[in-house]
């Protein structure tokens, strides 16, 4: 099985379902909603092919990238949602407040009530860890805990403060959430962006990723290489 991808949420974010092992796959930044009409389409998917979603990893905290998350913890409550520890005040019970400051500036306030009041994260990517080393997959089946110890968790500041990517050496993958586009980098000018920080944290993938890796990026066009991406 492949990394699926469904385009989700009002600006088209790059949702995938990561396989592990067997049935057992990851969701990467759930946003389909009410709002862009295609609510549970990430569910649907799944029940489809009869797959086993053992976590919800979001790649950083935009509104547009966690929009999904209630409607997903609805069906799956003991599926733990993850995120980076600097971008954990997106979602949970204050998301209202920073959400609300992304999309003011976007004039796009209509869509706050759809990012408020999200699930709380239940755990956080920390740099330089792999999946497996996370707590809530400490009773995962030794195979899954053996497929999840593949995806390193690299931390990529400066679109939010705590972007991540994961990286998965041993097939070539990499998924960029919005740090790394095709030929192309994450806005900055949101709050909290800095794009000092994030051409550091692309120059710090030049040491980690190959240049052969497959990006799978948070918009558009995907399935390019590393090396290829101009930066």
């Amino acid at each position: 099985m492949k990394i699926d991808l469904i385009a989700t949420g009002p600006l088209y974010v790059n949702s995938y379902i990561v396989p592990l092992c067997g049935n057992d796959v990851f969701v990467v930044d759930p946003a389909d909603c009410l709002y862009s009409e295609d609510r549970f389409s990430l569910v649907k998917r799944l029940k489809e092919k009869n797959l086993n979603p053992v976590a919800v990893i979001l790649t950083h905290g935009h509104f547009d990238h966690v929009s999904g998350t209630k409607d997903f913890k609805s069906e799956y409550p003991d599926v733990p949602i993850l995120i980076h520890r600097a971008d954990a005040a997106f979602i949970g019970p204050m998301s209202e407040d920073l959400q609300e400051r992304s999309l003011s500036e976007m004039s796009f306030l209509e869509f706050l009530p759809t990012v408020t009041n999200l699930p709380s994260p239940d755990g956080f990517l920390d740099d330089g860890k792999t999946l497996a080393d996370l707590d809530c997959f400490s009773s995962a089946a030794q195979s899954t805990r053996d497929a999840l110890s593949k995806w390193k968790i690299i931390s990529t500041p400066g679109h939010t403060p705590g972007c991540v990517c994961l990286y998965n050496a041993e097939q070539k993958l990499l998924i960029s959430g919005d740090t790394l586009f095709y030929r192309s980098y994450g806005r900055t000018d949101l709050p909290l962006g800095d794009e000092a920080q994030l051409r550091k944290s692309i120059a710090a993938l030049h040491k980690i990723v190959h240049p052969d890796a497959l990006v799978y990026p948070g918009h558009e066009y995907y399935g390019f290489t590393f090396g290829e991406n101009g930066f």
